[in-house]
């Protein structure tokens, strides 16, 4: 059996400016699966910087609301959306709330910062 807390993940600011934890991901555990899952937030008043990924990901907004910007769509999102992030979209996200929002993130097949490009213009 495999359980990690998020509090037993250590936090980093990832690539696109969002504070993230990493809960689960083939290459750092004993796993059998192929994709990452981790833990986001975006702090209130800010966004992501925009980025594409060379693979698929999915959000699921935890708490908070803002904007889910995927190529030149723009949505809203709160706790209980879904985002599907088609590969090489250029995405961000932005905090439109006054607290964090926070998210889940699966990216399959698992992240790996060669497969992440933040473009010099969106």
């Amino acid at each position: 059996m495999f359980v990690r807390g998020l509090n037993d993940c250590d936090e980093f600011i990832a690539g696109d400016q969002s504070i993230l934890r990493e809960i689960l991901h083939p290459d750092k555990a004993d796993l059998a699966i192929r994709y990452s899952l981790a833990h986001a937030k975006v702090p209130a008043g800010r966004a992501t910087t925009p980025h594409r990924l060379r693979t698929a990901e999915v959000y699921y907004i935890l708490d908070g609301h803002g904007r889910m910007h995927i190529d030149a769509e723009v949505a809203e999102v709160a706790a209980g959306s879904t985002v599907y992030i088609p590969p090489r979209a250029i995405q961000c996200i932005e905090n439109a709330g006054p607290g964090d929002l926070a998210f889940l993130c699966i990216v399959d097949p698992a992240w790996t910062a060669a497969d992440e490009e933040i473009p010099s213009s969106p």
